[in-house]
């Protein structure tokens, strides 16, 4: 949905930064100060995180770093973690990050647009409810404070270093910078590393109300979390995201280097362009036509930009007049309606079916043709979304960006595509894949595959405590049985009168987000609890099946323990209480055949109604034609017949 640009004047040699935004556009502000004028319009689900501006003294300008960014990437181990969340339903991807001593979990929005990582901070009393608790430093062995020096902001007694942020729609975030051990899950061979991290004290607007707990900054920049890895010289200077498609969400992440295929599309990225990661595109094809554009229009200001926390993708105004007529040419035998939603002028087609895997056959390829002459195919799926009142009908995920000349792509372009910031080689790779099975592609691939990660993840140094690392994901304990029933009970941050007239509404946003049916799930019973609510429910298999299977059973309970379960910010947040199993019960001769008696007897009384009726009537025709006629009855005469 089309945003109009935000203007964001910086204090950096008096730069004018032009960005579209959406829902929480922000810059962040450590160790400069920042004056924004805002002129904003805010969307449910579109995302544009912040292109940070990087202080003069960045470590990618350091020549002291440089020479220890040049190691093999063979010699350096990687962090592989996975995606959770979905781009265009929830405005972002989230990784799982665990800080302090013990591990400590949060949620994260993957970001390349920002440098900083933050996390709310148990002093916040004005931090919202997310997905997880807040971060205790009391409680870790290894947080220490970031005291206050003459490279960052001081806080009102000079201790301690501090940070503030201000979103576009006036949302705000200030909080102390911490340093303690950060730790990347079972599936990361990089141990537990030491890093510079924000503690909120203070939320406010949008960022109260957000699903997950914080960022994770990617981009480049001394707090960023790769250039902290990579000056430590325990990862390679590259890191590789990967986005799930328009069906499945989720993904893979990996901070460090990894083997790439040997399809591999690469772009030319100059550090020194523009602050962000940037592409050099030279022209769009859209059909295998090029479209009538300079390749100038793809360079103005700043470029194009690749940014993973913006949600669609927005052109210079004549390029994106250009790519829209050639779009309407193509799907002209396609109904152009109206948007989802009447605030915004989508431009949207009906009649285009809801198989996405048949869309090629009625939207065409869009291809990115790079400086080198490599070329970047997008799929329907990177340059639409679905229209969410109507069924089999998509929009176009691509918008004009106002009259700012920069070249915006967000993650609806790398649907389904692996992105290696090659930040050491000066190159961005792309590359189509399912993201889903990301590991099996690459291996199947003419690469040589990963360095595989050890069973349970590399452990933590010595002069760590064991449980530093964190630990697998809970075992369920789902017994080897035909499994007949779920029930499970979560705790929503919703007053109970408010809650009670939407639980038709929630019990389809439960089926939808469990992939189930709504027939299959049964609330069974809701209470109060405070200002919260408890909701009891049960879930049945589908269809004719009398059981569903422990892997169907285990994926429910996953979503659920694992907050993959969103839902609208009308339902508050949830905590999954508990859960159990039960077998099918057994079912009597009666209980399996009830349905076939009842239909034959019901036939059969029909039936006899039926014959009942016909010898009814015949009776009475007979009655009628022998019926007794008194002597002085008239008779009519009857004609006689001729001889």
């Amino acid at each position: 949905m089309a945003f109009p640009p935000i203007r964001l004047t910086t204090t950096i040699a008096t730069a004018t930064v032009i960005v579209p935004t959406s829902l929480c556009l922000f810059l962040t502000f450590v160790q400069f100060g920042i004056s924004v004028a805002h002129n904003v319009a805010t969307h449910p689900t579109a995302m544009v995180l912040p292109l940070f501006l990087s202080p003069p003294n960045s470590s990618r300008t350091s020549s002291s770093s440089s020479s220890r960014r040049h190691l093999q990437r063979s010699e350096r181990p990687n962090a592989h973690m996975s995606l959770y969340d979905d781009l265009l339903l929830n405005g972002y991807y989230t990784t799982r990050l665990w800080i302090g001593t013990p591990p400590q979990k949060f949620a994260l929005i993957v970001d390349t647009g920002s440098t900083v990582t933050y996390v709310p901070c148990s002093t916040c009393d004005q931090c919202g409810r997310h997905q997880d608790p807040k971060f205790q430093p009391e409680l870790s062995s290894t947080y220490q404070p970031v005291k206050c020096n003459i490279d960052c902001t001081c806080d009102d007694d000079r201790a301690q270093c501090i940070y503030e942020r201000q979103y576009a729609e006036m949302s705000t975030s200030s909080g102390v910078l911490g340093d303690d051990i950060v730790s990347f899950g079972n599936l990361s061979e990089l141990a537990p590393q030491r890093a510079v991290f924000g503690c909120e004290n203070v939320e406010t607007g949008d960022l109260y109300s957000q699903h997950a707990d914080g960022i994770m900054g990617l981009g480049r920049g001394d707090l960023s979390i790769v250039d902290q890895l990579v000056e430590k010289g325990v990862i390679s200077d590259s890191f590789s995201l990967c986005y799930g498609g328009m069906e499945i969400g989720g993904g893979a992440m990996v901070l460090g280097g990894i083997f790439p295929p040997s399809d591999m599309v690469y772009a030319y990225s100059d550090a020194g362009r523009s602050p962000y990661y940037n592409i050099d595109l030279k022209e769009i094809h859209v059909a295998g036509k090029q479209l009538a554009l300079k390749p100038s229009v793809f360079d103005g200001k700043h470029g194009t930009v690749l940014d993973s926390g913006t949600t669609y993708a927005y052109l210079p105004e004549p390029a994106f007049l250009a790519f829209k007529e050639a779009i309407m040419k193509q799907v002209q035998s396609l109904k152009q309606i109206r948007g989802p939603d009447p605030n915004y002028k989508d431009i949207c087609f009906s009649g285009a079916g809801s198989d996405i895997f048949q869309l090629g056959k009625t939207f065409p390829v869009v291809d990115m043709v790079f400086g080198n002459g490599q070329k970047l195919s997008l799929s329907p799926e990177n340059y639409l979304f679905r229209h969410s009142k109507v069924r089999g009908a998509y929009c176009l995920g691509i918008f004009q960006n106002g009259k700012d000349p920069t070249t915006l792509l967000g993650g609806i372009i790398v649907r389904n595509t692996l992105v290696m910031y090659e930040r050491e080689q000066s190159k961005i790779g792309f590359w189509k894949t399912n993201c889903s099975e990301l590991w099996e592609r690459l291996q199947q691939s003419n690469a040589p595959p990963p360095v595989p990660s050890a069973p349970d993840g590399k452990g933590p140094p010595e002069d760590m405590p064991p449980d530093l690392a964190p630990r697998a994901p809970a075992d369920f304990n789902i017994p080897e049985i035909q499994i007949g029933q779920i029930t499970f009970d979560m705790l929503l941050s919703v007053n109970y009168s408010d809650l009670k007239p939407h639980m038709t509404e929630l019990t389809a946003f439960i089926a939808h987000e469990l992939a189930v049916n709504v027939s299959q799930v049964h609330l069974v019973n809701l209470t109060a609890k405070g200002n919260d609510s408890i909701v009891r429910w049960y879930i049945l298999p589908g269809g004719k099946g009398a059981y569903m299977s422990n892997t169907t059973a285990m994926e429910i309970i996953a979503r659920l323990s694992e907050h993959r379960v969103k839902l609208p910010h009308t339902f508050g947040t949830y905590q999954f209480i508990e859960w159990h199993v039960e077998p099918p019960v057994a079912r009597t001769w009666w209980q399996d055949h009830y349905v076939v008696v009842i239909s034959a007897t019901i036939i059969a009384v029909v039936i006899a109604s039926l014959a009942s009726g016909g010898w009814f009537v015949w009776k009475r025709r007979q009655q009628s034609i022998t019926a007794y006629k008194p002597v002085e009855v008239i008779i009519p005469e009857q004609e006689l017949q001729p001889l």
